[in-house]
């Protein structure tokens, strides 16, 4: 990555972003999805796996490893302050959640053009095993900005 003075800048844009969006996120907060990192383009984020979280299998699975993909796709399509929202997800699952585990998903972009954004995010045990990946666009509505 350049270190430049715009670089400087865009990843400082993104972190003021993102905390905003994070104060008002409980969703995310109430399963325990923290935000990790992030920069112009990107996001990392973690969820623990609870007891709460397993199905009758006594695995996480489904729909809790989609939420921490979908708000690491939310976190990084909207770090360059322009309010996004999902416009299209697909995920694949490879293996389950356990509990006790840490699940650490991250979001990069692809590629952006005018008002749409196509964005891959991998789902990983904190082992390093892929969980998931998911990819997603993002429609960008309108010029408002967050901060």
């Amino acid at each position: 990555m350049n270190a430049g003075p715009e670089t400087g800048a865009a990843e400082a844009l993104a972190r003021r972003v993102a905390d905003a969006m994070y104060a008002d996120d409980a969703a995310s907060r109430s399963l325990g999805i923290r935000l990790e990192a992030v920069g112009a383009g990107w996001a990392r984020m973690s969820m623990p796996v609870t007891e709460e979280m397993l199905n009758g299998h006594r695995v996480c699975h489904g729909g809790y490893i989609f939420s921490l993909a979908d708000s690491a796709m939310a976190f990084a399509s909207n770090s360059r302050n322009r309010v996004s929202v999902a416009q299209f997800c697909s995920i694949s699952f490879l293996r389950p959640g356990r509990a006790g585990r840490l699940l650490v998903a991250e979001a990069r972009e692809q590629a952006g053009a005018g008002r749409t954004g196509l964005y891959a995010v991998e789902v990983r045990e904190d082992g390093g095993k892929t969980v998931a990946v998911f990819s997603g666009a993002v429609r960008r509505i309108g010029e408002r900005t967050i901060v």
